[in-house]
């Protein structure tokens, strides 16, 4: 797989380099400006992009914004978006704009190392990993006759779970219930919220 990587700060970049080299990746680009990611994306054709969505000239989201764009320029480009902070209505952009793996994680998660390759690996195969503090900012928000007040514990565990890109064994497994339990939990959360499909329509309620 073949890996391009934008991102400012050098030491995090580096680090990224040698994380994802060391697990077998090829790094086929490591660049610091927006600019040059779409020129490294053009030039190498890369699988997956992992881009700091704060970026120069203005560091409010032009790395978001040029993944997107590289996105627009190789269709099916996978991108894994990386931020300090939780921004749920940058997470909303990546997910909305469709057309390939897509992730939002906090910097903080590249210090668990298994668990961002863990990530990395799901969006790069196609699917969809938000960072769990975003989908908790989410959930805590209510709304006249929101659905989710109704889910109880265990299936907000569920709901949350699945948003972060976890498939219905993985959640047995994460939450000691067993496939079996867990996929009557996510049946009830789809039930309850109004959504035929356990995964991808959690993502579209998540994103609304």
């Amino acid at each position: 797989m073949r890996i391009v990587i934008a991102e400012d700060d050098a030491l995090l970049r580096e680090g990224l380099v040698l994380l994802l080299r060391s697990a077998g990746f090829v790094v086929a680009a490591a660049v610091d400006h927006p600019d040059d990611l779409l020129t490294a994306v053009g030039d190498v054709a890369p699988d997956l992009a992992v881009v700091d969505v704060r970026m120069p000239p203005t560091f409010t989201d032009e790395g978001l914004r040029a993944a997107l764009e590289a996105r627009r320029r190789a269709p099916g480009l996978a991108i894994l978006a990386l931020s300090a902070f939780v921004e749920d209505g940058y997470a909303g952009d990546l997910l909305a704009a469709g057309g390939g793996g897509a992730g939002y994680l906090l910097k903080e998660r590249v210090g668990k190392a298994d668990e961002f390759l863990d990530a990395l690996r799901r969006v790069a195969a196609g699917g969809t990993v938000l960072d769990r503090d975003v989908v908790a900012l989410q959930l805590d928000r209510r709304r006249p006759g929101d659905p989710v007040t109704t889910l109880t514990a265990r299936e907000r565990e569920v709901v949350a779970l699945l948003a972060e890109g976890h498939s219905v064994p993985a959640i047995g497994r994460l939450l000691g219930i067993g496939t079996d339990a867990a996929r009557r939990h996510a049946g009830d959360v789809s039930t309850k919220l109004r959504v035929p499909d356990e995964a991808q329509a959690m993502l579209s309620y998540l994103r609304a």
